[in-house]
């Protein structure tokens, strides 16, 4: 960080503020603490009767790997608002959610995946400019060596292993 984006000034420096433990970056000038949180990622795993649905990413990282839809929470969303509107974006598709089923950390680029099981309303959707193509696979038909990431690779997982309980997994990378 360069310059404080609260009043401009070019003098930021990182330290440790007052009554914190981490270091900051912090403005000398107004004093602003500019903290750095990781971001949130919201998706689901859409669910038809025994089959999940997989959409093939058109975009980077991992262009042409298989992967649930999710993405970036926007401010002024909630989480499930945020699923839901991912799901539509990517695949085209309108999703009741059921329920929180994984929450998955990934430090070395601090980030926390949400990724809520959810049913779908139809089985018309439409790709979206992120997506090469969307399907519904059963378990023995996941592309286990094309998943996108290991996020997505520990959802299915869990979802497979026990499709009746109703627990949230916890999971994640830690470099």
């Amino acid at each position: 960080m360069k310059f404080c984006s609260q009043c401009g000034s070019g003098e930021i420096s990182l330290q440790t503020p007052e009554g914190d433990n981490r270091l900051r970056y912090v403005c000398p000038d107004c004093q602003t603490v500019h903290y750095q949180n990781p971001k949130i990622i919201v998706g689901c795993l859409p669910l038809y009767e025994n089959k999940v649905m997989l959409c093939k990413r058109a975009i980077e990282p991992r262009a042409g790997f298989w992967n649930f839809p999710a993405g970036f929470m926007e401010n002024g969303e909630t989480v499930e608002e945020g699923a839901k509107r991912e799901t539509w974006e990517e695949a085209g598709a309108k999703v009741e959610i059921i329920r929180l089923h994984t929450i998955y950390n990934i430090l070395h680029i601090n980030q926390v995946y949400l990724v809520f099981l959810a049913k779908l309303q139809s089985l018309n959707w439409q790709l979206g400019h992120e997506t090469l193509a969307a399907q519904l696979f059963e378990e023995s038909e996941i592309p286990w060596q094309d998943l996108a990431f290991p996020s997505n690779y520990f959802t299915l997982k869990k979802y497979f292993a026990d499709q009746q309980f109703g627990g949230v997994h916890i999971g994640g990378l830690k470099d």
